[in-house]
């Protein structure tokens, strides 16, 4: 709310080391109105990172498919002017007073401000929704800039496995999740928090190296019963991997396989679901029998077929090249042919072999 001479935000006071902050919640129209970017250059004169603009459309896309459903954490901003706290009685509940002339500076949420303006350019009705602030009263570049140091010191994106456990939204994520009940016991080898998984871990795969496979699996195939397809796939592999029921039933470790072996890595899990892909593509729909033969591949990790595709130097890769190249193996390996995009990276690593 503005009166004259100052802006009036209901707010909450509190300390944190000795130091007078408040919270409050503004409307989103007045939020894109008031805080300001600080896009200036050099970096050393600014309080934040530049915005990455290429981050914004995904966010504002996520507020306006999502209108009734959207959660956003709250803004930080420094406030460079005096401001005026008025308690309600004794209490630390009351109104903050700011000048007119103040500027607003975003020290955690710019991309979020951003998207926000955008999104109400598509969806004018969402202006009178809030987001809650937190204001420090700050006139200091230096002090604005350790701020932001500080609020992203110990941030830590959560895993891709827990996205996907998480994520209620994502058809794809609920498939994979899906997936794993159904075959219970596929689900015992599963890590359903970890991305990457400890020497002493008891479980075989990530749920997001399953996640990825199956999107993969299903690109090409977007008519047909996407779990059933999924489910049969993953059970046919089941089956072609007696290392996996023996790692279930005790029997061996899954320490031992994941380093002896590269069929529980995400780069064989991968490129065995662009495989698959290519298999329920030719098959009108259905994988068929076309795993067959897998099983007799040397899935050993040392094996020579696998340096320069699943693996540099000994060691596994997975990026998109290693991708194909594992797939290209294993294709050949049970009779599909190579797409024209897979044979010319065949081509180029057959080439750098002969050189080498």
């Amino acid at each position: 709310m503005q009166t004259a001479g100052s802006y009036v935000f209901p707010a909450v006071r509190g300390i944190q080391a000795g130091r007078e902050y408040y919270v409050s919640m503004c409307p989103l129209r007045m939020l894109v109105m008031l805080f300001q970017f600080d896009d200036i250059e050099p970096p050393e004169l600014r309080a934040q990172r530049q915005l990455n603009r290429g981050r914004v459309p995904e966010i504002a896309r996520y507020i306006v498919d999502h209108a009734d459903s959207y959660v956003f954490s709250a803004i930080t901003a420094s406030i460079d002017a005096d401001v005026r706290f008025e308690a309600t009685g004794a209490s630390d509940v009351g109104t903050l007073h700011i000048p007119l002339s103040a500027r607003f500076i975003i020290n955690d949420g710019q991309h979020r401000r951003a998207a926000i303006e955008q999104a109400l350019r598509q969806r004018p009705s969402l202006a009178d929704e809030t987001i809650a602030v937190v204001f420090f009263h700050d006139r200091s570049l230096a002090r604005c800039q350790q701020m932001f140091a500080d609020l992203n010191r110990y941030s830590i994106r959560p895993s891709s496995s827990l996205n996907v456990l998480y994520d209620h939204r994502d058809e794809k994520a609920g498939l994979a999740r899906a997936v794993i009940e159904r075959i219970p016991e596929l689900k015992e080898l599963v890590d359903m928090e970890r991305s990457s998984l400890s020497k002493g871990s008891k479980k075989l795969f990530t749920l997001s190296a399953l996640h990825t496979a199956t999107k993969q699996l299903l690109s090409a195939a977007p008519e047909v019963d996407r779990l059933e397809t999924s489910v049969a796939f993953w059970r046919d592999l089941y089956s072609r991997f007696p290392a996996w029921e023996e790692v279930r039933a005790g029997r061996v470790s899954a320490g031992r396989i994941r380093s002896e072996c590269i069929h529980t890595h995400g780069v064989a899990l991968h490129a065995l679901g662009r495989v698959g892909s290519c298999l329920v593509h030719n098959g009108g729909g259905t994988l068929g029998d076309g795993l067959a033969g897998i099983e007799a591949l040397d899935w050993r990790r040392d094996a020579p077929g696998w340096e320069g595709r699943a693996t540099t130097g000994g060691n596994l890769a997975k990026n998109s090249q290693n991708v194909i190249l594992t797939g290209n193996l294993i294709k050949t390996a049970i009779g599909l042919e190579l797409s024209p995009e897979e044979q010319r990276l065949e081509d180029a690593f057959n080439r750098s072999q002969n050189v080498d």
